[in-house]
């Protein structure tokens, strides 16, 4: 581990900055009193932010630092995701990214053999990016780094811990809640 880094297995609850909230009952001079509320939902971006962070972080540890930046391996995903060339507006929208900033992307993969442009055939004035067999090797390496990473991570549950922050995981990062779960409400 580098200086200045913690184990996250070990690191005691975020200390984020609660939201104010007036404490009615605590007013004898009209003036509201506060009392802290805990944030969770910044609490979770910032476990998962560190998560993701430390999954590259020990892929790099274990294979070395890759050549893609995490934002080249999103446009590399989304390339492999549409199954086809698609154009740099449609890549702009998926990662929901400025036109400007995929065409830099784009220019940097093509630049590093991971990606190519070819004519559009409906349109010959427009443009298609699609993945070169480089394209998907640096994807599938990615993958295979950050697969040994997260199962070390998962090994330190016990399988029914497993098991459970999987489960809350879908019902998290499923855009829709599952049929028959309700939230629970904050206390």
């Amino acid at each position: 581990m580098e200086a200045g880094e913690q184990d996250l297995g070990e690191r005691p609850p975020l200390a984020v900055p609660a939201p104010a909230v007036p404490d009615e009952a605590a007013e004898p001079l009209g003036v509201p009193t506060v009392t802290a509320v805990p944030d969770e939902a910044a609490e979770l971006n910032e476990l998962v932010h560190a998560l993701l962070h430390g999954l590259r972080r020990d892929a790099a540890e274990h294979f070395g630092p890759t050549a893609t930046t995490p934002g080249q391996q999103r446009l590399l995903r989304a390339l492999q995701r549409a199954g086809a060339p698609s154009r740099l507006g449609e890549l702009a929208q998926v990662l929901d990214v400025a036109p400007r900033s995929v065409t830099a992307k784009v220019d940097q993969a093509e630049a590093d053999g991971q990606v190519r442009r070819v004519p559009d055939p409906a349109d010959r004035r427009a443009t298609l990016v699609e993945l070169t067999p480089a394209g998907r090797d640096v994807l599938a390496q990615a993958s295979a780094e950050r697969s040994v990473g997260a199962a070390e991570r998962l090994a330190r549950l016990a399988p029914d811990e497993r098991a459970e922050l999987l489960r809350l995981l879908r019902v998290v990062a499923s855009p829709v809640p599952p049929a028959g779960c309700t939230p629970t409400p904050a206390p």
